[in-house]
């Protein structure tokens, strides 16, 4: 055959997510648009196509790759070289390769379902009409259905339903949506849905009965586990205070907020206020759950009834309309947490049954999700009353993604479904590094060339199921990645089972990063920035380098190294961990700390609730030195404060105390209390700067006793975190002349000191960085560790 010379031929290897998104079924239809020839398959690296065509025409077609790629699709690197024209009569898409070599695909997260899809499943003359697991390459499961790479159907959940003729023909026909996409199924050949009771007896006749069924189960308060992309749910009417009663004592959850789903914005705007930046994220096709702060009329007392606060809202809403959320969704809490639907069987159960429902993680109280039908029911058994379920497989549980609009910047609490395992991209190449996260909230990061890939929510490491979840994710996540990590890297406490683990671990280097110096550099890498910084990092816990437990810290940090600055003067932790669940003794360290002894005659609400006995007892543990480590925790501090004003003596879950303080706490510019600043010694040589906060305490003291409302004192306290560390971080600029500052820790999930301390640092001529890619807790600190770890080993 005669090769017309005009022709030219390249090889295009192409990265990113491209993988599961359409992205082949699109090359196919750019190449059938300029008239190129040639084949594209998918391989352990990504996609790579050889193309022959107009070598006039070569740069724009590869130019539109990028410029005109699937909207789930993310090109992150396209490479070409000249090959040999081999005289391709057609363009064809070939069986993927890549078996067990080096793996670069980036694997795209679970993404709700599409448009599209929905059109199809409303309209009673498609066959698809009502089927709710409806899905096209635009849309539906993807990593928690995936066993391994390259994303192929044989690889995927999918793999034991075979595809039906119709549904065969719609997957080899490239001009059709659902052109090769792996999930594609339809009534006859896919999943099916189906409802038992707490026995595992069937209920209904068939699929479409089983949704309906549930629906209206739902609607007489009864309560129905509900399996769904990434793990169960269970799910409750949220107007049934008796279901979701039952529901908060069977979960062993008294007071932790529980997640609504909405069919939309418009089915909770009357409970909840919803900017246009909220109602953007609660749309987009990650569906997190969204806090969004309860109409300033319908305020949730936390005992049993709702305080109505004018003005009411322009929209004429009848007062039954205010009252119709259970109080027991969020007890005290001045927010909600929302969803909208993200899988065609959320919506057919919320158009189906009432269009507000509880849906909470469907999981025994500190263990992981379940994803397991048999395990579903043995576990659950007790509580729900009905079981829908399916029969694709969930390969790997993903929870539901958590965010909050900050200073119109959306910020994660809990980075999950929807978004993991999408990397973080970085300023530099990093070697293969893992990197094993703290032990609360829990994830693991691995990083390859200039990459971060963080594992979704994995939890608490404390329960021994939730670490072999912990484990299982990182062999998951090091198979599907293809990373063969050459350091790991994991937090300084001895302590936490995740640097246990990474100390047994053999063939790499291994890498203790200090908890709060992990926090400025996750920050600062999701940021770009590469100079030094002053690091305000604020949270409960975190082992010092002195033995100290910090978490109210002033820093400068490099991507290697830190110096502290800056810290909360320590005060003892009475009963060590027990402190931590019980803020009265936070209280109580920061009173002895004030008065002594003396404390103990105060007249304060505080020493009758506790009683005198016991405060006395914790006091001498203090004055002994007896379980009562120090810390400069800024997290303690709040417990302690909380505890003071009365609003809360013991915690359910962790950051409780904290969250109720700002629920009540006014914002209207109170004053603040006074800090006192002193220059302190470090015995090395070093000086830095000392916050005092007793002052904190004998003012509030005083307001306690003149009875100030709590609203007052929470304004004023944190009017106080927020001036107070503002000052510090001035301080250590006008010393080192550094003007970058970065904000991280969990208190930083407080909406009032971000925005507060933002606004004074940014008024002062800061530049100011902040999260808005991973949490700022300790779902983030995995990030900062790979960063600092892979780093150091680039110097060496």
């Amino acid at each position: 055959m005669a090769i017309n010379p005009a022709i030219s031929a390249r090889r295009i290897d192409i990265s990113g997510v491209v993988q599961g998104v359409g992205f082949r079924p699109f090359l196919f239809q750019l190449a059938h648009g300029y008239g190129f020839k040639g084949q594209v398959s998918n391989t352990g690296q990504g996609v790579t196509l050889v193309v022959e065509g107009p070598d006039e025409r070569m740069g724009a077609f590869c130019r539109d790759i990028t410029e005109k790629s699937p909207p789930l699709a993310a090109v992150s690197h396209v490479k070409w070289v000249p090959v040999t024209v081999q005289g391709f009569e057609t363009f064809t898409i070939c069986t993927s390769h890549g078996g067990e070599g080096d793996r670069r695909v980036l694997i795209s997260p679970d993404v709700s379902v599409c448009q599209d899809c929905l059109e199809e499943l409303h309209d009673p003359a498609n066959r698809r009409f009502a089927y709710p697991f409806i899905n096209c390459t635009h849309c539906g499961p993807r990593y928690t259905i995936i066993k391994d790479v390259p994303y192929d159907r044989p690889h995927t959940a999918m793999a034991v339903f075979s595809l039906c003729p119709a549904c065969q023909r719609e997957y080899d026909d490239p001009l059709d949506r659902r052109f090769h996409a792996q999930p594609n199924a339809c009534p006859v050949c896919g999943p099916q849905v189906f409802l038992v009771d707490r026995r595992g007896n069937r209920v209904g006749e068939g699929p479409g009965d089983a949704i309906e069924t549930a629906a209206c189960l739902l609607k007489q308060g009864h309560i129905v586990a509900v399996k769904g992309l990434g793990g169960f749910h269970l799910a409750v009417d949220a107007t049934c205070h008796g279901g979701v009663s039952r529901l908060r004592k069977g979960k062993q959850r008294p007071d932790k907020p529980f997640a609504l789903m909405a069919l939309s914005h418009r089915d909770v705007a009357r409970y909840v206020r919803i900017s246009p930046g909220e109602k953007r994220v609660l749309y987009s096709r990650h569906r997190p759950i969204v806090i969004l702060e309860k109409q300033r009329f319908f305020h949730d007392t936390g005992v049993g009834g709702h305080e109505f606060n004018h003005p009411f809202p322009t929209d004429p809403v009848s007062l039954a309309d205010h009252v119709s959320l259970s109080d027991a969704i969020a007890p005290g809490n001045d927010c909600l947490g929302i969803m909208l639907p993200y899988t065609p069987l959320h919506y057919l159960l919320l158009e189906k049954g009432p269009p507000v429902l509880v849906m909470t993680s469907g999981n025994p109280s500190g263990e992981p999700l379940s994803i397991d039908n048999d395990e579903a029911l043995s576990v659950f058994s007790h509580l729900a009353d009905y079981f829908l379920l399916h029969n694709r497989d969930i390969y790997f549980r993903a929870d539901d993604s958590i965010v909050q609009v900050q200073g119109e910047v959306p910020r994660f609490f809990r980075r999950s479904r929807g978004y993991a395992p999408l990397p973080v991209f970085l300023k530099q190449a990093m070697p293969q590094v893992l990197a094993c996260g703290g032990g609360l909230k829990s994830t693991v990061c691995l990083t390859r060339e200039n990459k971060a890939f963080l594992s979704q929510h994995i939890g608490d490491l404390d329960n021994e199921k939730v670490f072999q979840f912990y484990l299982a994710s990182v062999d998951h996540l090091r198979r599907i990645l293809g990373i063969r990590p050459e350091i790991i890297a994991h937090d300084l406490h001895p302590g936490y089972l995740s640097s246990a683990w990474a100390r047994e671990q053999q063939g790499m280097t291994r890498v203790a990063v200090q908890h709060h110096h992990a926090h400025a550099v996750s920050c600062m890498a999701e940021n770009g920035i590469v100079d030094q910084v002053i690091a305000i990092t604020l949270d409960g816990t975190g082992l010092g380098t002195d033995g100290a437990i910090w978490g109210g810290e002033v820093l400068t940090c490099t991507l290697t190294d830190f110096k502290r600055r800056a810290h909360l003067k320590y005060v003892p932790m009475p009963g060590g961990d027990a402190a931590v669940r019980e803020p009265w003794r936070m209280a109580a360290a920061f009173l002895w700390q004030v008065w002594g002894m003396d404390f103990l005659d105060l007249d304060l609400p505080l020493i009758h609730r506790v009683g005198r006995d016991r405060l006395s007892f914790v006091a001498k543990m203090m004055e002994k030195e007896v379980n009562s480590p120090l810390t400069s925790s800024c997290g303690r501090l709040f417990d302690a404060v909380a505890s003071l004003g009365g609003i809360r003596d013991k915690m359910t879950f962790e950051g409780q105390a904290a969250m109720d303080l700002q629920a009540v706490s006014k914002r209207d510019g109170a004053p603040p209390y006074g800090m006192c600043f002193k220059e302190i010694s470090d015995g090395a040589g070093k000086v830095m700067v000392e916050m005092d906060p007793c002052p904190v305490i004998r003012e509030m003291v005083e307001d306690v006793q003149k009875g100030r409302s709590l609203g007052e004192m929470g304004g004023r306290f944190h009017e106080t975190v927020i001036q107070g560390f503002s000052l510090a971080a001035l301080k250590v600029r006008d010393s080192t002349g550094i003007n970058q500052v970065v904000l991280s820790g969990g208190v930083f999930n407080n909406g009032l000191i971000l925005t507060g301390i933002l606004k004074r640092l940014e008024n002062m001529g800061m530049r100011v960085y902040t999260h808005g890619k991973v949490p700022a807790g300790d779902g983030g600190i995995s990030l900062g560790q790979a960063v600092i770890a892979g780093t150091s080993a680039r110097k060496k």
